[in-house]
């Protein structure tokens, strides 16, 4: 039987505190990321970039920074292999969850360039060649260095190099970073950053050991990452034991959510596409786990477009259509429509999707009669979204 667990959370306000989004940093981490984010605000006041806009090539460097730190580690361990003539090959660096990376698209060459050199030009170039090494930062990696100041970005370089790189240290700078731009200039049209410790508690509810994981509304992919923690702290390879399937409507969203499950050494199949109208996974009873933030209160849903030419509604909302201008019911119909027969799901969702009335209430008593009841188990994080 499909499982929902139902929890209670309130969604707090982002600040610009890593201890506020449960990364509890060393001071010196603290120091860093506040004069990286000074560094990023230059950007805004010496160029023509929105923040929106420069959020992708920032982000980019502070992976690349952790990807290298990866890269490191794996060599080691490839060394005690491959010896003599015998060298590793890129499969060999993926196959441990580490980016490979050529000499040339390296944190430390980038860094030790002479002041001659065109950075930005460097940059581009290596970026590009990592993409082509690894397929799954096909199309993510950003190519538009050379519209930033070459000083900003040695300054960018000089103060990530310092920092001795423990473990994903710079991992949950990356996060904290992805944080800090998606609550100040990325929540257009009712996107949203989850708050890791809401991340976290669904993850820890539901507990996605093994199997299809899906994310309708997967935003950075938060969801996933720490799907593959959970993974790693049960002792197993995520690679081996989680597969990730996301779907996300804004193109530039999918690249940072692809990039971010890339700096965690994981990989997925992230679509483009609007989950109201597009079915790119499949998902009608495919999924082990369902994990999601959908946006909450979401109206103007194109009704006719949820149903085929003969007036039947589409099976991946088998609580039906609500009759009020809402989409909570047709994201609550969707996630358990992913379910297969032992899956388990964790959401978040409106404080007023528990007690709405009309047509939505209907649907409520669908999805307990469904078998989906609290005692079984389904999964409903109630939440208030709070503003920024």
């Amino acid at each position: 039987m499909s499982r929902l667990v139902i929890c209670r959370a309130i969604v707090q306000p982002a600040t610009k505190s890593c201890q506020s989004r449960g990364l509890f940093l060393a001071v010196d981490l603290n120091q860093l990321v506040h004069r990286l984010f000074q560094t990023a605000e230059q950007l805004w006041t010496n160029t023509t970039l929105r923040p929106d806009q420069y959020a992708q090539p920032v982000l980019a460097l502070i992976a690349l920074r952790q990807m290298e730190s990866r890269f490191d580690i794996v060599s080691e361990e490839l060394a005690r292999t491959f010896t003599g003539r015998l060298k590793p090959t890129p499969g060999d660096y993926q196959g441990r969850g580490a980016i490979f990376l050529p000499d040339h698209a390296r944190f430390s060459y980038l860094l030790s360039l002479p002041e001659n050199e065109n950075l930005p030009e460097a940059i581009n170039v290596a970026m590009t060649d990592i993409a082509e090494q690894n397929p799954d930062l096909a199309g993510v990696l950003p190519q538009g260095y050379g519209s930033l100041p070459d000083s900003v970005l040695r300054e960018l370089l000089r103060l990530l190099a310092p920092l001795e790189i423990d473990g994903d240290a710079y991992g949950l700078i990356f996060e904290y970073f992805m944080g800090e731009f998606a609550a100040n200039y990325m929540q257009k049209g009712g996107e949203y950053f989850t708050p890791a410790s809401i991340v976290k508690l669904i993850v820890e509810v539901i507990q996605p050991y093994h199997g299809r994981i899906l994310d309708p509304a997967c935003g950075s992919g938060g969801m996933f990452v720490q799907s593959a923690d959970f993974v790693k702290r049960q002792g197993s390879n995520p690679s081996r034991e989680i597969s990730i399937h996301g779907i996300e409507k804004m193109e530039d969203t999918q690249k940072l959510c692809r990039l971010n499950l890339a700096v965690h050494g994981v990989s997925g199949d992230i679509r483009v596409a609007n989950a109201y109208y597009e079915d790119p996974h499949k998902l009608v009873g495919q999924f082990d786990f369902v994990m999601a933030n959908p946006p909450f209160n979401q109206s103007e849903v194109d009704r006719s477009r949820l149903v085929n030419e003969a007036g039947v509604v589409s099976p991946r909302f088998p609580l039906g259509i609500p009759s009020t201008n809402n989409a909570n019911y047709l994201w609550i119909g969707m996630l358990a429509a992913a379910l297969n027969e032992s899956g388990r799901a964790g959401f978040v969702m409106a404080n007023s999707a528990s007690d709405a009335s009309g047509s939505e209430r209907e649907m409520r008593r669908k999805l307990v009669e469904s078998g989906m009841s609290p005692q079984c188990g389904i999964g409903l994080i109630r939440a208030s979204r709070q503003p920024n």
